[in-house]
């Protein structure tokens, strides 16, 4: 493989247009790249989410999480429209919520049930079926997907933690000493 900056670090730093947990300037920065119809990917987010409720305030203050897109779309096919819905939803201040509703409802992904979960979010559905039509958001999820390959990610789920690629066990334990090992 290139020496490429040995594909352990990340080659897109954290950006304001990212959608971001937290605050650019936490010491500690956690970048993953998903695919919403990825179970491991699914997982991760579970594993990253409950690092956040057992280390409590101090992940608030000390750790920024953000999310970039990363559909595998030779595997999965509704992963492409499922980051695009999110990025829709992104624009009328429902990103995280759709984040999760897709995760948790990975197995359905076709476009009906994207426009249910836009629903139930109170989003306005006319827009959001535009934005999705109209491919929007195409570009930026190909940015994402570029800076990943950029970074040496190949396939989801990839975390870097403040800029290093994370290669240990994705165990709660070994993802909280992770974090607390950064902070310090």
């Amino acid at each position: 493989m290139a020496d490429d900056h040995e594909h352990h670090s990340l080659f897109v730093p954290p950006l304001i247009q990212d959608h971001i947990q937290g605050v650019l300037s936490a010491s500690v920065v956690l970048i993953m790249y998903g695919d919403y119809e990825c179970f491991q990917s699914a997982n991760a987010y579970r594993l990253i989410k409950v690092a956040q409720q057992q280390l409590g305030p101090s992940f608030k203050e000390d750790v920024c999480f953000i999310f970039r897109h990363f559909p595998q779309v030779q595997i999965h096919p509704y992963a492409q429209r499922a980051a695009e819905a999110a990025e829709a939803a992104a624009m009328q201040g429902q990103f995280w919520q759709m984040h999760e509703m897709l995760f948790i409802h990975q197995q359905t992904l076709e476009n009906g049930y994207l426009v249910e979960y836009a629903n139930h979010l109170g989003l306005d559905i006319p827009r959001f079926l535009q934005d999705l039509s109209k491919g929007v958001y195409v570009a930026h999820i190909i940015a994402d997907i570029q800076s990943g390959y950029r970074s040496g990610v190949e396939a989801t789920p990839a975390l870097f933690v403040n800029e290093i690629r994370y290669r240990e066990r994705w165990t709660i334990k070994q993802l909280i000493a992770a974090i607390v090992a950064a902070t310090n």
